[in-house]
């Protein structure tokens, strides 16, 4: 899955009519629902503020509001954009000021839809990855040129610290755990151990 880089407010005019998309990250329902309050109060003489969100590490919790406009032609298709963009634990809430021109079904649709997208352009995306967070044991006379090679290549060292052996904790992708062992052994010529001790989510570019 993938998140939004950063919140923030976009806005088309579209017919005369305002289409103010305002996106932001959040980390649970109670957070998208209080972004939404805060949206509808902020612009309470809009004709319509309408939303959509999607929670979770697999985006299963998808929600969507038409706030009035007709069914389907508002709050779905904000959701379809985020949905096809892949995106998650984010919010939309597209404000409309109308503009004296109506738009028909269709019309609502393409505006809605485009509204999101616009500010998901604007505002970027990134790449959601789990890794394996793995520790790596080593004496004190190898640990300096361990970490510097473990540095040099594509794995994320995270952390090193010093106690009776150095322990250098490094992120790696979860299908390179038999290639890391291989590397490792060869590395440090049998004399470094590691041990898996779990995972993690790093954001990274598309």
């Amino acid at each position: 899955m993938r998140t939004i880089r950063r919140g923030g407010e976009h806005e088309l005019e579209i017919r005369k009519s305002r289409f103010i998309c305002a996106l932001a990250r959040v980390d649970g329902e109670e957070a998208a629902r209080a972004f939404i309050a805060e949206r509808r109060k902020e612009h309470w003489s809009a004709n319509h503020n309408c939303t959509a969100y999607v929670l979770g590490d697999q985006g299963g919790v998808q929600r969507s509001s038409d706030d009035g406009e007709p069914a389907g032609t508002a709050g779905v298709p904000m959701l379809e954009v985020l949905r096809h963009r892949r995106l998650t634990d984010t919010v939309a809430v597209v404000t409309r000021y109308f503009g004296g021109v109506k738009l028909g079904a269709g019309g609502l649709i393409r505006a809605y839809g485009s509204a999101v997208s616009a500010a998901v352009d604007e505002f970027g995306i990134l790449e959601r990855r789990r890794l394996l967070v793995v520790d790596v044991f080593t004496d004190y006379v190898l640990g300096g040129r361990l970490e510097s090679d473990l540095r040099d290549s594509s794995l994320t060292v995270r952390d090193v610290a010093y106690a009776d052996r150095v322990r250098i904790e490094v992120a790696l992708p979860e299908d390179g755990l038999p290639d890391f062992e291989v590397r490792l052994a060869e590395l440090s010529g049998g004399r470094a151990e590691f041990e898996v001790r779990g995972t993690t989510v790093v954001e990274v570019e598309p």
